[in-house]
């Protein structure tokens, strides 16, 4: 057998911690992390390490977490590990080239998409916003461009109708811990052929923001509920209701029924007992299906449950979104 290969892994958030756990129960082994400096968090602002610092001190390995990777210092001390290879994985900082040939096998990068669709910040929320049927995992050896590199690896998952944001991170996490094993498996033992990313298919997924959740209610139900989903849990999509904001965590398309005639967009047809039913779409002639809600101050709760205890606030007629509306040309 092949002699297991020397790792320094580079990463942040939870997303990474899974890589990062994988590589731990492998035959590899982690000799450094690298990670985010500390930054305050919660009401306090009190400094929190991040999930991937957590864990590298839970299995007392060494940790780094500079600035910036750009300083002479920096990449002398990174040099000084002597790693066959490093593993990026949502880091948060950009590696220069001379970071990215140090290593002897170079940098490997976890990226949450089927590169090249969705290079770049937020894949996971983009591919369920954008109705894409699949979504996965590329195995990247890096270069200088953003998320440009050589793909050795890919891993594919479904994005079903009802797939969230949330649950795709989650699934996407794991896969990401098994294909890094499984590509450092190989590029140990016979190698890993590379693959260029072809020109064609090419998206950027811009980094989300919370402007983007507040919901209009003229775009198609299909596109609203696919937002309505992707953005749960985080930055979670809202509309403007009874001068407040009501959080929207689960969506579907629907129809109006045989004796409904098209309202406003934003106008509240009625609720099934399961759903609040919302006429959307550029003539108000769609309806979304709002299953999962939460009210200033409340849990996020089934809409049959809401119903159960606020009924009285949800009236058939009411506009919903009329902030969005107003501010409009």
């Amino acid at each position: 057998m092949s002699r297991p290969l020397s790792i320094i892994f580079a990463g942040t958030p939870d997303f990474a911690a899974e890589s990062l756990q994988a590589l731990l129960a492998s035959r590899h082994r982690v000799i450094a992390v690298y990670t985010q400096p500390d930054r305050p968090s919660g009401r306090g602002r009190k400094l929190t390490p991040s999930p991937v610092k957590r864990l590298a001190l839970e299995h007392d390995l060494p940790v780094f977490q500079p600035e910036t990777l750009k300083s002479p210092e920096a990449q002398a001390e990174l040099a000084t590990l002597g790693a066959d290879l490093m593993v990026v994985v949502a880091y948060g900082l950009i590696l220069p080239k001379a970071v990215l040939e140090t290593p002897r096998l170079g940098c490997l990068n976890v990226h949450a998409s089927l590169l090249p669709r969705w290079r770049g910040a937020a894949p996971i929320q983009r591919a369920i916003e954008a109705g894409d049927a699949e979504s996965g995992v590329t195995i990247m050896q890096m270069d200088e461009g953003l998320d440009t590199g050589d793909m050795l690896l890919i891993r594919r998952t479904p994005i079903t109708a009802t797939t969230t944001g949330g649950e795709l991170h989650d699934t996407l996490a794991g896969l990401g811990g098994e294909a890094i094993v499984e590509a450092l498996d190989a590029l140990a033992g016979e190698g890993l052929p590379a693959t260029p990313q072809p020109e064609a298919g090419v998206t950027y997924a811009a980094k989300l923001s919370k402007a983007e959740a507040e919901l209009d209610f003229r775009e198609p139900a299909a596109r609203l509920a696919a937002r309505v989903r992707a953005f749960n849990p985080w930055p979670v999509t809202w509309c403007a209701f009874d001068g407040d904001r009501l959080r929207l965590l689960m969506a579907e398309p629907g129809g109006l029924g045989a004796d409904e005639s098209p309202a406003g967009p934003g106008t509240l047809l009625d609720h099934d007992g399961e759903a609040l039913r919302i006429a959307c779409g550029p003539d108000g002639s769609e309806v979304l299906r709002v299953t999962l809600a939460q009210l200033p101050g409340g849990k996020a709760l089934p809409v049959s449950e809401l119903l159960r205890a606020r009924a009285e606030r949800f009236t058939p007629g009411q506009r919903l979104g009329q902030r969005t509306e107003e501010a409009s040309p």
